[in-house]
């Protein structure tokens, strides 16, 4: 089994936590559809990372998919409870925290642009996402250690890998500082490997 993906993506990182959670074993092979020569597209039509292809290459795409295949693969620390209202909630996290992390790519892909071809609006428009998202999210946690409560589930998996995304990609956005009970929940998930080892880098 193997795993394509790169380094700074928030959405092959929280495949990534979840493989290390899990302790299943699988090969990492960086590529992203972002640099000359990429492979991608030829495995997912979509040409989106992450990609998780089997040994009889068959592969599976979008991370949502992807970590409920591998939660279920491995009964050892399940992350996703059973269908009921409590993995609904878990699956509403991961909602908000793709979100988030949809309207942040988008600002840093644009900033990538000519300045010229820039569209302010539209940055500011996808700002406001994730600065709501934030502010919803450092709602919904409370003061609860975590995002479900008194254990440690696959919300908090989808929250911590937006929050390193943002802390990564736009560090002038101090959420530490704005949420700090987010920043809590973030420094006690780095002090698993699953998060240290997977941190964004280029």
């Amino acid at each position: 089994m193997k795993l394509i993906g790169s380094l700074t993506s928030p959405y092959v990182r929280k495949v990534r936590v979840v493989l290390a959670e899990k302790k299943i074993e699988c090969e990492f092979e960086l590529d992203s559809p972002w640099v000359p020569g990429s492979n991608v597209a030829n495995v997912n039509p979509l040409g989106k990372i992450p990609v998780l292809v089997f040994d009889d290459d068959t592969v599976l795409f979008d991370s949502r998919v992807i970590c409920e295949y591998l939660d279920n693969a491995a009964p050892n620390n399940k992350l996703l409870p059973v269908p009921n209202r409590e993995r609904t909630e878990v699956k509403r996290w991961e909602a908000l925290a793709d979100g988030v992390c949809d309207a942040a790519s988008l600002v840093f892909l644009e900033g990538k642009r000519p300045e010229a071809r820039q569209s302010a609006e539209w940055i500011a428009r996808q700002q406001d996402k994730v600065l709501r998202g934030l502010e919803y999210m450092a709602r919904e946690l409370g003061d609860n250690p975590w995002c479900m409560g008194t254990h440690f589930t696959f919300a908090d998996v989808c929250a911590g890998c937006v929050l390193g995304y943002v802390a990564f990609r736009f560090p002038e956005i101090d959420w530490r500082a704005s949420h700090a009970r987010l920043a809590q929940l973030y420094d006690k998930l780095m002090q698993r490997p699953a998060f240290a080892e997977t941190t964004p880098r280029e």
